[in-house]
């Protein structure tokens, strides 16, 4: 979907939380301003803070989770799967957490990447980038480099929670090196997972010599099982990780 252009806004700092119009969050996004008002109509947006003259302003948890909106309808899911995914989530999620779910279910798909310009990754991102930011989002996996120094290949799920590490002194090697430990880990799961399934399911129904008609049903229930394991998934790998850097901190 085009956004409507639109300045990008300041960035977010300690002293000066991201407040951002319709507009705005839009252009961020990378969506249009109907669909937004479209996804808020049906509750899946929190209403935004009046600012002066009543104007609407949106903060970066309602980014993120739009991001994460527009992720799971990438995938392919419908709209009252999306509902349940995020009835799913605590209530109280953190705006990272909201980033995090939508980059790993982002890295199921990375056919997604598209083509834009610096200009429009500049828009999406908030800011203005570096080539030193280029290269950590590089590393990162969040865009490639083409022939062209002002085009890049962009996944659009990653590139908003690489956008956030940019301010975070992490080494460029360090960015690789995590960025090879997550591919090989989350490829291996769902090999696991779908051979699990097939053998453990699909294989069996199938061989039970079901109806066409129930065929096709059970067809449309495996559309349904995909964001529950999504969810599974990214719950897994924050507690595990809370429980890493909780050891961590304690010096375990």
């Amino acid at each position: 979907m085009s956004a409507t252009p639109a300045t990008p806004a300041t960035p977010e700092t300690p002293t000066a939380p991201l407040r951002l119009t319709v507009d705005e969050l839009a252009a961020r996004a990378g969506v249009t301003v109907r669909t937004l008002r479209f996804y808020s109509s049906k509750g899946l947006l929190p209403p935004p803070e009046l600012g002066a003259r009543r104007v609407g302003l949106y903060g970066v948890e309602h980014l993120d989770r739009l991001e994460l909106i527009e992720e799971l309808q990438r995938q392919g899911l419908t709209l009252a799967a999306i509902e349940r995914y995020l009835a799913q989530l605590p209530a109280d999620i953190s705006s990272l957490d909201l980033a995090i779910h939508r980059a790993l279910v982002a890295s199921w798909t990375p056919e997604a990447a598209e083509e834009a310009t610096r200009a429009q990754v500049e828009r999406r991102a908030g800011r203005a980038l570096s080539e030193a930011h280029v290269a950590q989002l590089a590393a990162m996996g969040a865009l490639e480099r083409t022939a062209d120094p002002d085009v890049f290949r962009v996944d659009p799920g990653l590139l908003p929670l690489g956008v956030r590490v940019l301010d975070v002194p992490i080494p460029l090697e360090t960015l690789v090196a995590a960025r090879a430990v997550v591919l090989r880990h989350s490829r291996a799961t769902a090999h696991e997972l779908h051979r699990l399934f097939r053998e453990a399911v699909w294989k069996p129904y199938r061989e039970s010599d079901p109806a066409p008609e129930e065929l096709e049903r059970m067809k449309g229930l495996t559309d349904h099982i995909q964001p529950m394991i999504a969810q599974a998934l990214v719950t897994a790998f924050q507690r595990s990780l809370r429980e890493e850097l909780g050891g961590a901190a304690r010096g375990e």
